[in-house]
């Protein structure tokens, strides 16, 4: 079990490293390299716990808490967001802590109680502007509604220039340090781009407008500490840039090309179509659907401008393995993406028509409408005119 870690004086994470998920939300999100729940306990004259953990790990959270403060005692219990992840442990803490003060949105509140119908404890509704004073800190609340989910928030320590923003700027690692200075940067930034990509994508309009609400706040920001993955204090300013980056839709000269093949037709023409796009100079990442991970996938499609799906017919439709991309993509909506539907077909085709009617509910922009198709086997000029789509791609999206 691990130990608390101090942040700065008086301020300590006290969450918990799960090393072993390698799905999130249900099956829907991959965790290769594990998550954490993090919480953070602010000790002054009153107390304060920003979140909880995910409810298996509830043990874990108390066992820190008490190496802190032993008996356990709660002023306060701010609640940023009630998915189980961050609001698992919350019957536990008000067991342990009936008189803490729950602070948290109107929304907040009524999945709180929603949850947890049989739990009373006394609260707050907190507000953009809502400061709290501890003694010699204080909270002040951000609403941030859909960033995740519509009850969530930032909550920020003006004294120490600290953002607890929830599930914002966090990533989905576990590690053995808790600090962005202690872990490979590389390493750190290629998993909040997937987390992002995954999850926040969508809102990637309300996180612009958030973060002009914060610029003109003027808030002072030193330390960001998230509920999942590290804590950025050596370099907050990296995490903010790239958000403001990825929200814009800012992208690169990169393609994505994603397919799957029954009998290689498909995939001779995917192929033909990186040779294109890497004789114009573009980067190009391909994946084979079937032996990759489609949040890997989603993860490369954030900067890249470029995205090409493939898929033979069958039954009159797609690869059942493209589909579950295809289905993101639609419900993701990434910005400033340009797209091309490919496919060989045998008796009757029927691929094409769905893959590009797939890819314009993405609000991805066709480059070419019908893109290549091929019936049986590409032939030589099948392939060349693939490798010139490439090529014209390419010009497309350069720098």
């Amino acid at each position: 079990m691990s130990q608390p870690v101090a942040i700065t004086d008086g301020i300590y994470w006290v969450g918990a490293v799960d090393w072993n998920i390698r799905y999130f939300h249900g099956p829907a999100f991959s965790t290769h390299r594990g998550t954490t729940y993090n919480a953070y306990l602010i000790v002054d004259d009153k107390t304060a716990l920003v979140d909880t953990v995910y409810e298996p790990f509830k043990e874990e959270l108390i066992a820190k808490l008490k190496q802190i403060k032993d008996p356990v005692k709660l002023d306060y219990l701010v609640v940023n967001h009630t998915e189980s992840d961050h609001a698992g442990a919350f019957p536990a803490i008000m067991e342990l802590c009936p008189d803490a003060h729950v602070l948290c949105t109107q929304r907040a509140f009524d999945s709180l109680k929603a949850h947890y119908s049989h739990i009373d404890f006394n609260y707050t509704i907190v507000k953009t502007g809502t400061s709290v004073s501890l003694g010699k800190r204080s909270l002040t609340f951000i609403e941030a509604p859909m960033l995740h989910w519509p009850d969530s928030m930032f909550t920020y320590v003006p004294e120490e220039a600290l953002l607890l923003p929830n599930d914002a700027f966090g990533q989905h690692i576990a590690t053995s340090t808790r600090f962005d200075d202690q872990v490979d940067a590389g390493l750190i930034m290629d998993e909040a781009a997937k987390y992002y990509a995954n999850i926040l994508m969508p809102f990637s309009n309300l996180i612009t407008k958030k973060l002009d609400e914060i610029q003109k706040m003027n808030l002072p920001i030193k330390t960001i500490a998230p509920s999942h993955g590290i804590i950025w204090r050596k370099d907050p300013g990296r995490i903010i840039e790239a958000y403001a980056r990825w929200a814009e839709g800012q992208g690169t000269a990169k393609a994505v090309i994603a397919y799957d093949t029954m009998w290689l037709s498909t995939e001779k023409m995917a192929h033909a179509l990186m040779d294109g796009l890497v004789a114009g100079g573009c980067e190009v990442k391909l994946f084979k659907l079937s032996v990759s991970d489609r949040n890997d996938v989603i993860k490369e499609i954030l900067d890249a401008r470029a995205v090409l799906v493939g898929s033979p017919t069958i039954n009159n439709d797609i690869l059942p393995v493209v589909s579950p991309l295809l289905d993101d993509l639609v419900g993701l909506r990434p910005k400033n993406k340009v797209g091309l539907a490919f496919g060989a077909y045998g008796w009757g085709g029927g691929a094409q028509k769905i893959l590009e009617e797939r890819l314009k509910a993405a609000k991805i922009e066709l480059i070419a409408e019908p893109g290549p198709t091929v019936q049986w086997v590409p032939r030589g000029e099948d392939l060349q005119r693939c490798y010139e789509l490439g090529r014209k791609i390419a010009a497309r999206i350069a720098d």
